[in-house]
């Protein structure tokens, strides 16, 4: 007898620790509790934060870029969080400490630049074309593909299973990636986005952001919130590729016409979006 699905679901989640998800950040612990109390401390919070340089750095840099939109300029921590309350302050800072959980290297230096991009540009399309929050896309953006690096850092074969992935037009990618590991990069995104407290809905969406019937079928969970949320990022990818011309993939060819559907564009309004977006994709990460 086949275990049900949740049973499974649930052995798999645990199995993947032991790859090695990178723990939760202990800002994020503070912050969380922080957020729970009816009067929440900044200035303790603020003063955690500014302990580390490098974070601290970070936040302030990304407070003050145009994706906020701010009139003037903060120049401290605190500043940061009071402007960007802190719930995104959450989401800033486990953006910033993601990257910082995995080694350098020139191969993942293009991995997060791409990532940054596509976070900005998600944001950005959710202003311009749907009521989403652009926060939430933004985040959503940022570690839709964060299983990747995680993988990569494991299991040696990866590279090619990605370069395989990323040709096929017409399987799965998780479906390829199935097939030779014991898991797929939208499984251990999925749970080092549990671990990290991000939101139920970009939990979700991370879990199911290469599943075509998630986009073409409303009756099928999760929420609507959550598909327009994998729509918006793999709109933000494909711009993004038409732009630079690099990193092509097939997932536009596989997805792409239902998340126009999910979106109501037509191709036509690609092209305009494209001209619209280029101070975006140009903008420094």
């Amino acid at each position: 007898m086949t275990p049900p699905y949740s049973t499974v679901e649930s052995q798999l989640e645990s199995s993947l620790y032991k790859i090695g998800i990178p723990p939760r950040p202990a800002i994020l612990d503070r912050i969380h509790a922080e957020m729970q109390k009816d009067e929440p401390d900044f200035k303790q919070l603020s003063d955690i934060i500014s302990a580390d340089v490098a974070l601290s750095a970070s936040l302030i840099s990304i407070t003050n870029s145009p994706y906020f939109g701010l009139r003037g300029h903060v120049h401290s921590t605190r500043e940061a969080m009071m402007v960007l309350g802190l719930n995104i302050t959450s989401k800033a800072i486990a953006g910033i400490a993601m990257r910082h959980a995995f080694p350098q290297s020139p191969h993942l230096e293009r991995f997060w630049d791409a990532s940054a991009r596509i976070a900005r540009l998600s944001g950005w399309l959710a202003q311009r074309i749907t009521k989403l929050s652009a926060d939430d896309a933004y985040t959503f953006g940022l570690f839709r593909d964060c299983g990747i690096p995680i993988l990569l850092s494991h299991f040696p074969e990866y590279t090619g299973i990605l370069k395989e992935a990323n040709h096929d037009a017409a399987r799965s990618f998780t479906d390829i990636e199935d097939i030779v590991l014991p898991t797929n990069h939208a499984v251990v995104g999925y749970v080092l986005a549990q671990n990290w407290w991000l939101s139920d809905e970009t939990i979700l969406s991370i879990r199911h952001h290469h599943n075509a019937d998630i986009l073409s079928t409303p009756a099928i969970p999760p929420s609507m919130n959550s598909r327009q949320m994998i729509a918006i990022a793999q709109l933000a990818e494909h711009l993004l590729q038409q732009h630079s011309g690099l990193s092509i993939t097939q997932e536009w060819v596989k997805l792409g016409s239902a998340c126009l559907h999910l979106l109501r564009l037509a191709e036509d309004d690609i092209k305009k979006l494209l001209a619209e977006a280029i101070p975006v994709i140009e903008a420094e990460n």
